[in-house]
């Protein structure tokens, strides 16, 4: 008795820990982040309660003898002293920060509080200065240049600078390029303690999908991963134009290739064009005028422009048109100003000012879309690519390969044959699964080689417009969320079809594991590039924020969207399962479907949260290179440790037998998918935080 209410303490503690730090978010967005700081995460309680944390879960290891099994032993002691390390930090390290204006020796920085303390040496600033992308405005760097006791030295983005145990990082700048602000930490114990754990962590990571002694490799030998029926196991893998003045489409098109500057790249005109006519109006053309069309006849001839009906207001935004008394859904530049020229949402959002009401988010897009315009008009939208040779112009190659990649909507195409796929092949198998002599005959194995076939063709496709675009950045493709998303597409439609080739090697004693994986695949990358077509994520290309240039970008966003992947198909198996729950569970059929289900989802929830972790960490050491703090309690960094700890738990059926029950367990895993969706996309879009910049 007295071990279980130990274990019980051990894991309430723990789901504690969870809701609080979620609660913390939200919190922080309603009273602000020093608040949190100050009331949860720095307070002597939230200390105490994962000091609990940690000692019920030491007791633990020593009551179940972890020590005999020794990668699950090393995943918990990893855990162990990783809270060792941030106690360690929180207790004994220094932070603040160091404002240098030029040739001005300055030996203290300024602790949280304007609290002034000595440094130990004497630091002055040489000079500052901003590195851009070529002929742009946009930063790439920003670099301090400083003597330290005689030394000079370089301070950018991901490159500090250590001195006599500290660690000095860039942070900002004077608005006058005369002075710089550095982060400056002390942290001689923590960091040490903390990145032990992180590697431990990673090593036993790698150690339990190996041994031959633990649940993963035991359940890929479960013989329920054998019959025939394992087709269950993954299922859900899931023209008014022609009054205008318009020039001829033959000119137009001859300048589509013109390079330009626009925002922050050398781009083909026909990349700035799209985007000013799907910002205006939605879609790429205009009553079947082609962008180029539209911009140099806008430059052209700007005032019969204005009166042309093309500034799209949506749906949800109705409410704007009411009280401008305008028919919609598209209005004109002039609609926006009255017969004095006064501009009419002026008065508007001076009275909806900071009411986040569906008006004032209305009055915003609108207003962006109007500035759009007068960029156009004024010729600040984009630049001619200038012919003194001071920026590089696109090789041919790339002009080509941008206009491909503009030609064609990839994620358009995919996510509507994929999800017309994916709900057939969906339906078709509940149909099966349903019936009480259903059987996987001739007919389900050529439809399933056909399946396989298109899902085939669906990644290369996929994956040819995801090589286009990583071509045309000359970065890998993961700094936003459009971005992402491509990726999870990519990484589920991969797994769906490893599965399959899985399925296909096992002969008939996994023959029908592929009727299983195929829709999961489809419906999963189907939904997923449907959100990225449908959301606000910006498919636009561009260049890297300085904070981003950085080797740990691709590693640390990779590891963590293909753990959402696996939770996603972890989430439609857990529906599936609920489906078959509802029939007789006498029935052998859907007994031993059950058993299957249950087994696989036990499975992929290994690497899924091994790789959740991993990646999570992989973050904390770029946090730390990047700004000289490891854990900064950001809302993203929490909700991911919330889903870490919320998919972790599901691991403990011995200490929790309710998780026995595949019922329960199901259950669990759907409402384990509500924290990945808050912290991919509510955090984004209710919280933000500092890794808005990836929405």
């Amino acid at each position: 008795m007295k071990h279980t209410v130990i274990s019980k303490t051990a894991f309430t503690l723990l789901a504690c820990v969870a809701v609080v730090i979620a609660a913390a978010t939200f919190v922080e967005d309603v009273r602000g982040t020093a608040f949190v700081k100050e009331q949860v995460y720095s307070a002597w309680w939230f200390r105490l309660l994962w000091m609990a944390v940690a000692l019920t879960g030491a007791w633990q290891m020593v009551r179940m003898h972890l020590w005999h099994r020794f990668s699950v032993c090393l995943l918990h002691l990893s855990f162990l002293i990783i809270l060792a390390g941030a106690l360690t930090t929180a207790l004994t390290s220094r932070q603040g920060m160091i404002h240098l204006r030029q040739h001005v020796p300055v030996a203290v920085y300024m602790e949280e509080g304007r609290v002034v303390e000595p440094l130990p040496f004497t630091i002055e600033l040489d000079t500052f200065y901003i590195d851009y992308y070529p002929g742009t405005e946009a930063h790439s760097g920003y670099t301090s240049v400083v003597n330290v006791e005689g030394e000079t030295s370089a301070i950018s983005m991901n490159n500090i600078l250590r001195q006599d145990g500290w660690r000095l990082y860039q942070s900002s700048f004077d608005e006058d390029l005369q002075g710089s602000w550095l982060t400056a930490t002390y942290d001689p114990w923590g960091i040490g303690i903390t990145y032990v754990g992180y590697l431990l962590l990673a090593i036993s990571a790698v150690l339990l999908l190996i041994d031959r002694r633990e649940t993963f490799v035991r359940l890929l030998r479960h013989p329920a991963l054998k019959r025939g029926l394992v087709a269950v196991a993954l299922l859900l893998w899931c023209c008014t134009a022609l009054a205008l003045p318009v020039v001829k489409r033959q000119q137009a098109d001859a300048l589509k290739r013109e390079q330009v500057v626009y925002g922050d790249r050398v781009v083909p005109l026909n990349t700035a064009a799209i985007d000013f006519v799907q910002k205006l109006y939605g879609k790429k053309t205009f009553h079947g005028l082609s962008p180029e069309q539209v911009v140099i006849s806008w430059q052209l001839h700007p005032r019969d422009w204005r009166d042309v009906p093309i500034l799209q207001v949506k749906s949800k935004n109705r409410i704007l048109l009411q009280q401008l008394r305008l028919d919609g859904p598209y209005i004109s530049v002039n609609d926006l100003f009255d017969d004095t020229g006064h501009y009419r949402l002026e008065e508007l959002y001076k009275q909806e000012f900071g009411t986040h009401s569906k008006l004032e988010k209305a009055i915003l897009e609108t207003d962006e879309k109007l500035g759009v315009v007068l960029m156009l008009e004024r010729g600040t939208l984009y630049k001619p690519l200038p012919q003194d040779g001071s920026v590089q112009p696109l090789s041919q190659s790339k002009v080509e390969a941008e206009l491909l990649y503009n030609a064609v909507p990839f994620s358009k195409i995919l996510f509507m044959v994929n999800l017309t796929v994916g709900f057939i092949l969906f339906f078709m198998l509940l149909w099966r699964l349903t019936r009480a002599k259903a059987s996987a005959g001739k007919p389900q194995r050529i439809i399933g080689r056909i399946a396989t076939v298109l899902l085939l063709c669906a990644f290369l496709f996929q994956l040819s417009g995801y090589i286009l675009r990583w071509y045309i950045s000359g970065t890998v493709p993961l700094t936003n969320g459009y971005e992402t998303m491509q990726f999870v597409a990519l990484v589920t439609m991969l797994i769906a079809l490893l599965l399959t080739s899985f399925s296909l090697m096992g002969g008939r004693q996994r023959g029908g594991l592929s009727a299983l994986v195929l829709p999961f695949g489809f419906l999963i990358s189907g939904f997923t590039l449907l959100v990225a077509w449908l959301g606000e994520m910006n498919p636009r290309i561009t260049s890297l924020m300085p904070v981003l240039q950085s080797p740990w970008l691709s590693s640390h966003v990779s590891l963590i969207m293909i753990s959402y992947s696996l939770f996603a198909f972890i989430t439609l198996n857990a529906i599936v399962a609920l489906i078959l729950m509802a029939r007789k569970k006498s029935e052998a059929q859907v007994s031993a479907s059950l058993e299957t289900i249950t087994v696989l989802s036990r499975l992929m929830l290994y690497p899924a949260v091994l790789l959740l972790s991993v990646g999570i960490f992989l973050g904390a050491v770029w946090a730390n290179v990047s700004w000289g703090s490891y854990w900064s309690w950001d809302p993203k960094e929490v909700w991911a440790l919330v889903t870490m700890i919320v998919y972790g738990i599901a691991f403990h059926r011995q200490s929790l037998p309710w998780l026995r029950r595949p019922v329960a367990f199901h259950l669990y895993m759907i409402f384990a998918f509500l924290t990945v969706l808050m912290t991919y996309f509510g955090v984004n879009y209710l919280l933000g935080g500092m890794h808005s910049y990836a929405g």
